[in-house]
């Protein structure tokens, strides 16, 4: 496994889209799934970005914004999806087995980077769903622990099965032989459930405001000197949360004017 890429290397000239080759599929649930495909030989992005991806029409590619969940040191890209029955891209790509073919934009693109935020002493990656992709990247970049000295993850989805992908790859980040140190004492996960019983149920924004965030990390939220956020999730959950964290004095920022906290707006459909 290489963790040498230098995801501000310059990025693939080329713009028109590849082909590349699915190497894995996992299914989650019946609403959940991953894949993994091949990364085209000069592709760069920063951890938390997405790209473009999709699959050949009938008169042309249809391809729809995927958040990359893979590191940017990775040899392969990773995706994290949700299956829509009637959605033009996602009933289809939802059917790929290992072998098919994807189509793969070359440039990447994205709010929820380092590069985003200004300096900070905690990290606040807040997710429901398929949200929680560009944190899978985000959590095993070694940067990201360079740049903070607490990060914590939530994830919040319906159900339990729901949260197998994030409890997966938090528990590998956890126990990898090179992040596995990197990460000790650093990196916190925090998940909850709406429509199930769980050791954590209700919404993001429900457990920020009854103050169980806030106890879990034993500490005050959210200190404009200090805390940085992300957020990823369905549109209620991101004005919600955002309104959260304005309250508190953050404030939103971008590539061109980092700041206090950024979010994603592109989705999958």
């Amino acid at each position: 496994m290489n963790l040498n890429f230098d995801p501000k290397a310059k990025k693939a000239s080329a713009t028109g889209p590849t082909s590349e080759k699915v190497l894995s599929v996992h299914h989650w649930t019946d609403r959940l799934f991953s894949f993994r495909i091949t990364r085209p030989s000069g592709f760069r992005f920063r951890s938390g970005e997405f790209v473009m991806i999709g699959l050949q029409g009938e008169k042309k590619p249809l391809m729809r914004a995927y958040s990359i969940a893979s590191p940017n040191w990775d040899e392969e890209l990773e995706f994290f999806s949700i299956k829509v029955p009637d959605g033009p891209l996602t009933s289809r790509l939802q059917k790929i087995q290992p072998g098919d073919e994807v189509m793969l934009n070359r440039k990447s693109v994205g709010t929820l980077v380092h590069d985003a935020l200004t300096p900070g002493r905690n990290l606040y990656l807040f997710s429901t769903g398929t949200g929680f992709a560009p944190f899978a990247s985000i959590i095993r970049d070694p940067e990201t622990y360079e740049k903070f000295e607490r990060v914590v993850v939530t994830h919040t989805c319906r159900d339990v099965a729901e949260l197998g992908y994030s409890k997966q790859i938090v528990d590998e980040t956890l126990n990898h032989e090179f992040l596995g140190e990197l990460v000790e004492g650093k990196l916190f996960y925090y998940d909850s459930v709406t429509r199930e019983d769980y050791h954590r149920t209700g919404r993001i924004t429900t457990l920020i405001e009854n103050g169980d965030l806030a106890e879990f990390v034993g500490d005050k939220t959210f200190d404009p000197e200090v805390d940085r956020g992300m957020i990823c999730g369905s549109t209620e959950m991101i004005n919600d949360t955002k309104e959260i964290l304005e309250k508190a004095g953050l404030t939103e920022g971008s590539n061109a004017k980092p700041a206090e906290f950024v979010i994603e707006k592109a989705f999958v459909g």
